[in-house]
């Protein structure tokens, strides 16, 4: 029995020795328990397993091994990820709509108090139409970053993962490099990707400024570290599909986390944590991803949090 061939299966797989420690898993495993194989290997299933749902034991005889052990995978999770995806873009198609409606009368607004200033005898008086046009001005640049995603045509090309990387690396650098120390992982094996160059990179960049402003705008009580991990996945669940080999750019970071309140509706816009945020990175990221059949993922708790960017390397 070739070990290697339940790579293909989306169950997670033990094989077992006779004391039922592990001596091999599947791909499927190392994604269901969050442990590469090295670091499952030796451990004792039975104690690993005993807060799975089912698991399937079986018994081997005439092998290398004396037991497999078979967990399925939760077979709602594409339904799950489809059914948030459908919520998340109404409610985007929502907010576009108003934006439409806002951007009309903001123009007419900052026109009228361009011609306001104009006969303003008093200069003082210039100082509250400048913050009527600073303020509208402002206003038209939230409501234009709620428009663009939509009508932003994807520029496909092929590139390494690494070079954008790299990039937000040196970005990041320059704007926490004093503060936060920054580490790069990065699996070297990793293929070049198909995607939008622009739109990973601003995707990166969104999630790592998120994750150095965690890191440095509340007390700090540890050494705060940033981390950018790149790593080749099987039988990743993504936005409309399943895909044999995709890509996984993590961001990690070991500041406060995700408030608990916000971490079922991080990805909806309009909402934030931060008291200077518009609540649009995030949500924006997410949707630039799926636009290239990918999908985010979060896991957040107080001393660590990662945003898990998943993109397909198949051919669609």
């Amino acid at each position: 029995m070739d070990p290697s061939s339940f790579d293909v299966l989306t169950t997670a797989v033990l094989l077992l020795d006779g004391n039922h420690c592990i001596r091999h898993a599947n791909t499927a495993a190392e994604e269901y328990f969050g442990l590469s194989r090295r670091q499952l290997e030796g451990l004792h299933a039975d104690d690993l397993v005993k807060c799975a749902q089912s698991v399937l034991k079986v018994p081997l005889q005439g092998l290398s091994w004396a037991w497999l052990y078979e967990i399925p995978m939760r077979q709602t999770r594409f339904d799950d990820r489809e059914q948030a995806r459908v919520g998340q873009d109404a409610q985007r198609e929502s907010l576009r709509n108003l934006a439409h409606e806002i951007k009309n009368p903001l123009g007419g607004l900052r026109a009228a108090a361009q011609l306001l200033e104009a006969d303003l005898v008093d200069s003082r008086l210039r100082d509250y139409t400048q913050i009527i046009i600073t303020e509208t001005d402002r206003l038209v640049g939230l409501v234009d970053r709620l428009i663009k995603p939509q009508s932003k045509k994807l520029k496909v090309q092929r590139f390494n993962i690494h070079e954008v990387c790299e990039h937000v690396y040196t970005l990041l650098h320059a704007e926490f490099g004093q503060k936060v120390m920054i580490v790069r992982d990065y699996d070297a094996s990793v293929p070049d990707i198909t995607a939008d160059f622009s739109c990973v990179l601003q995707v990166l960049l969104n999630l790592g400024r998120n994750a150095g402003q965690a890191l440095t705008e509340g007390p700090v009580t540890i050494k705060p570290r940033l981390v950018l991990r790149t790593r080749v996945g099987h039988q990743l669940v993504l936005a409309h599909q399943q895909v044999r080999m995709g890509l996984i750019i993590t961001v990690q970071d070991n500041g406060p986390g995700v408030p608990e309140a916000l971490r079922d509706k991080v990805f909806h816009p309009l909402l934030t944590g931060r008291a200077n945020g518009t609540g649009l990175g995030l949500s924006l990221a997410q949707e630039l991803v799926q636009q290239q059949g990918g999908i985010i993922e979060f896991e957040s708790e107080p001393g660590h949090t990662e945003f898990c960017v998943m993109l397909p390397l198949e051919s669609r």
